[in-house]
């Protein structure tokens, strides 16, 4: 087990989120290796050690290049809150490819979402075995490629308290799923990414009011695509860009959405 030094959150020291609070925890993480079929996976695991017994949980589902540091600092500061956090590994174990090749390999999954959901219901599995988590209450948040795959955990019926997307792509090549939802969705969309077409946001909130699914759909102004990845840039020009203030406003609502659901779940 590797304990992570409070240093290493304060690249989001801006985040609207108590990071003192979260220093003063001790919060061990460590890689965990977990098979999805045949394919073995190393994700990522943190909790708080000074919080006992069993606690909420949540699923971080990583962006294109795979785990990386996005999703490990996103899980420290989920553990400092007092959830028991796995940030999924969808590629498999070795497998972090960067651009170009990041995209094909994601494409190959949102290509094939039987795969995709397998793999993400074996790390939901994973989490939800674990002997920190209360299985009843599993929240599952996504970055990019992840919020789609957020979105398609909560397509495929899984018992979740709720599911996050942070500028994921809405579409499906299965919108009829949308009634196998059984738990309230929050996407936090940057209202001027263009990885995003208009239409595909008015086809997705029609898959959800169709389906008469509860349903929170948050787009920031000045944001594009990326919006809560630093390494991104801040040029919009370029389409995916970080935006500190959607950032920030992002994680205070996916706190409330998180809060909001533990508490109707009682």
């Amino acid at each position: 087990m590797k304990m992570i030094s409070a240093c290493v959150i304060g690249i989001f020291a801006s985040l609207a989120t108590p990071i003192s609070a979260v220093a003063k925890q001790d919060i061990v993480a460590s890689a965990l290796e977990y098979k999805a079929g045949k394919t073995l996976c190393e994700g990522w695991h943190a909790y708080d050690q000074a919080v006992t017994g069993k606690r909420p949980a949540v699923l971080i589902i990583h962006q294109w290049t795979g785990v990386s540091d996005n999703e490990k600092m996103r899980a420290h500061m989920l553990a400092g809150l007092g959830y028991n956090v796995l940030a999924a590994d969808i590629y498999g174990k070795g497998i972090r490819p960067q651009p170009p090749e990041s995209g094909k390999e994601a494409g190959k999954y949102k290509q094939d979402r039987t795969l995709y959901r397998e793999r993400l219901l074996a790390a939901l599995d994973t989490l939800k075995k674990d002997d920190h988590t209360d299985p009843s209450k599993v929240f599952v948040i996504g970055y990019c490629f992840g919020g789609t795959g957020a979105l398609e955990v909560a397509r495929s019926g899984a018992e979740v308290l709720g599911v996050v997307s942070f500028h994921g792509n809405l579409g499906t090549p299965t919108p009829q799923d949308a009634k196998n939802i059984k738990c309230p969705v929050l996407v936090c969309h940057g209202a001027d990414d263009p990885y995003v077409p208009a239409a595909e946001v008015e086809a997705f909130k029609k898959e959800m009011d169709d389906a008469k699914v509860t349903y929170e759909f948050i787009a920031y102004p000045d944001a594009v695509h990326s919006f809560t990845q630093k390494n991104a840039g801040s040029d919009n020009s370029k389409g995916a860009a970080y935006n500190s203030r959607a950032d920030a406003k992002s994680w205070v609502s996916m706190q409330r959405f998180f809060k909001d659901a533990l508490e109707n779940s009682k």
